[in-house]
């Protein structure tokens, strides 16, 4: 099917509103106006998006103590699993959807849409009932302390309740990435995460509640969110005419070869970091409150740029698509650059002014947890510059579907991290923890660099071609 004949599967009302001003072609334009344009509303999703986990954290800590800030920070742990499975859906959607719109095939565009939903709400439905039938199980794994034990339950038990919300606003998302609309979920996020905030305080102050409360906030703002992501979608896609297939085996094929590495990555990386927490947890509940808010400023740092290595696969799925390489790379380059001008300062100011940051989330006479956070912070945060490159390299292989050497970069830095946490604790205590995150990630930075330089990926800019 040529461009021609698809592009007469828009309305002329829907191109001139949503496919001019909202749906964004990023084969064309300067790379990197285009590329920034479209990364720093996604930047700024998930800075919201992170909010979520820090307000929980914030308010349990300023609120309700340090054991209440150490019972959400366990959780979150195990959280991270089913953020994972999320995750990958997200990228399976967002890849496949970006190639076949920047193909212009958009038939297949909504055939891919419906596809992909169909199988998050398995894949959701089947991880809700094992969590709700494995929480205390999960926590009894990671030596959870008992002090804590209640709270944590209290917490995962409300947040799995909310999956449905989880993986339906990430498909979504994933779907306008892929569009090219990073704006939209931008706006969602930005009301629901500010709301949620005071949704927090509002629960644990005036109404009493405790960790409950800020599960309970949680839940009702993303869910608010997800709800209105969705509608929004459902009405951008109804701009296009053929309503195509309600499920196609063909493309589902192709979303489980971009999902099911992803799910695996970010499953892997939450099962070592749930090891890691069951190592951590054994220096007592002081060392875990440092470590639980030392973690969520990294990972607000580190999501951070997994978001702008997102918005770079969306780009190089869709030149992909198109079959332009040359702008491939050279959207690697932009995207790195991007990632250094957002790194550098962070690193900066969590070696400087870690103390500051870690106030945010518990009070100054918690000596012992200010000084787990504090070693946590001024170790890793310099590596962030070298990650921001294994994520950018990642991207890319992700984007083409070039998902192998993306799996062994991961694997390498995840086993590493594990491995070498363990060796080094039991020669330097806690401290040996923090010191294998920069080893791990320093080597898979190697891998990834080395699998991009390689042009391995480029076969998929042929298949690509041969498949227009």
């Amino acid at each position: 099917m040529s461009i021609a004949q698809t592009s007469t599967l828009f309305k002329p009302s829907i191109i001139s509103y949503y496919g001019r001003a909202m749906n964004k072609d990023l084969t064309t334009g300067d790379e990197r106006r285009v590329l920034t344009a479209f990364a720093l509303p996604l930047l700024g999703s998930m800075i919201f998006q992170q909010l979520y986990n820090i307000a929980d954290s914030l308010v349990a800590g300023k609120f309700l103590g340090e054991q209440a800030l150490a019972a959400v920070g366990n959780s979150y742990e195990i959280t991270l699993i089913f953020i994972a499975f999320a995750f990958g859906c997200n990228m399976g959607a967002s890849v496949i959807v970006s190639q076949f719109f920047g193909a212009r095939r958009y038939k297949d565009v909504k055939t891919a849409v419906h596809t992909s939903y169909i199988a998050v709400a398995v894949v959701c439905l089947a991880l809700t009932l094992f969590g709700l039938v494995g929480t205390d199980g999960l926590l009894g794994m990671i030596n959870t302390p008992q002090e804590i034990f209640s709270d944590s339950a209290l917490y995962l038990d409300i947040y799995i309740y909310g999956l449905f919300f989880l993986f339906f606003y990430n498909i979504a998302t994933g779907i306008f990435s892929a569009l090219g609309d990073s704006r939209t979920p931008f706006i969602f996020l930005a009301l629901s995460s500010t709301a949620n905030i005071f949704a927090d305080i509002l629960f644990v102050s005036a109404f009493g509640m405790g960790v409950d409360g800020v599960a309970w906030a949680t839940f009702i703002c993303q869910g608010i969110s997800c709800i209105l992501a969705n509608l929004v979608l459902f009405r951008r896609l109804r701009g296009i005419e053929d309503k195509g297939k309600a499920f196609d085996a063909r493309i589902l094929g192709r979303f489980l070869v971009v999902a099911i590495p992803s799910i695996l990555q970010q499953s892997f990386i939450s099962v070592g970091n749930i090891i890691l927490q069951s190592l951590i947890n054994s220096f007592g509940y002081s060392v875990i409150a440092g470590y639980s808010a030392a973690i969520k400023l990294n990972n607000l740092i580190i999501t951070s740029v997994t978001t702008l290595a997102n918005a770079v696969s969306s780009f190089t799925a869709q030149n992909i698509g198109a079959g332009n390489f040359e702008r491939v790379k050279r959207g690697w380059s932009v995207g790195r650059n991007i990632s250094w001008c957002f790194v550098v300062p962070v690193s900066l100011l969590f070696v400087f002014l870690s103390d500051t940051f870690l106030l945010i989330f518990m009070d100054s006479g918690a000596l012992d947890a200010m000084a787990s956070g504090r070693a946590f912070l001024r170790i890793v945060s310099p590596f962030y510059c070298v990650v921001a490159v294994k994520l950018i390299s990642d991207a890319v292989l992700r984007g083409s579907g070039d998902m192998k050497p993306f799996m062994i970069a991961t694997f390498s830095d995840l086993i590493l991290r594990v491995v070498l946490a363990f060796v080094f604790s039991f020669f330097l205590g806690s401290i040996g923890i923090w010191l294998s995150w920069p080893v791990g990630w320093t080597i898979g930075t190697f891998i990834s660099i080395y699998y991009y330089k390689s042009g391995h990926y480029q076969k998929h800019l042929l298949m690509a071609k041969d498949q227009g």
